[in-house]
């Protein structure tokens, strides 16, 4: 598989006063043909539509309420392993809902808007022993993920955060943190990180930089 950098995000965001609700803003997009490069770390791609054999996947960049931070939490499973928020996408869910429902199981949060909505699908593939381990757990054959990325801003107080989640589904996480998007790259898994670096890429212009320390 090729890899490819998408160079484009034309989104408008958006600020909601509410705390206690979900706010979907319209998000204007332009589809652009993919391009091509490589990468040393993983087999990535960026294209318009999700590729067959890949299984379609939502990710979640839930941003703190200043949109300096972002949400990373380490798996149980594998606690040296720290990722954002993703989740299948169930057969005719739309990306978006999906987004919004996993960000509910996973994390407890129902005080969130939608900021911004990457405009193409990014996808990577399973290193070997992942891909037997992941495709034995779910009786399938798939070669990775293609993943459509959403960045939430969190309108209520870190104390909404639980990673029992709603309830609905098995826990994921053991613990959390508020990472500077670097940070968030550093502490991912060697096969995710391409991803990731391209899904803050894209949020990049709605994130503010911490403020100065004073002196």
């Amino acid at each position: 598989m090729t890899v490819a950098a998408a160079r484009c995000l034309i989104l408008t965001p958006t600020v909601s006063s509410s705390s206690a609700v979900l706010r979907l803003p319209r998000i204007a997009r332009r589809r652009r043909p993919p391009s091509c490069s490589a990468s040393p770390l993983a087999v990535f791609a960026t294209m318009d539509s999700p590729p067959e054999g890949y299984r379609t996947n939502v990710g979640i960049c839930l941003a703190d309420p200043s949109l300096t931070k972002i949400f990373s939490a380490s798996r149980i499973d594998i606690p040296t392993a720290w990722q954002m928020p993703q989740g299948g996408i169930d057969p005719g869910e739309e990306p978006r809902a999906a987004a919004i429902r996993e960000l509910r199981e996973e994390t407890g949060v129902r005080s969130a808007e939608i900021v911004a909505e990457a405009p193409n699908w990014l996808t990577y593939d399973f290193p070997a022993d992942v891909k037997d381990k992941l495709n034995a757990r779910w009786g399938t054959n798939w070669k990775g993920q293609a993943q459509k990325w959403f960045l939430f801003r969190l309108t209520g107080g870190d104390d909404e955060i639980n990673l029992m989640g709603d309830g609905s589904e098995k826990p994921e996480f053991s613990e959390w943190a508020w990472m500077t998007p670097q940070q968030v790259i550093e502490k991912a898994v060697d096969f995710k990180k391409p991803v990731y670096e391209e899904t803050l890429k894209h949020f990049a212009p709605y994130l503010q930089s911490d403020p100065p320390a004073s002196s």
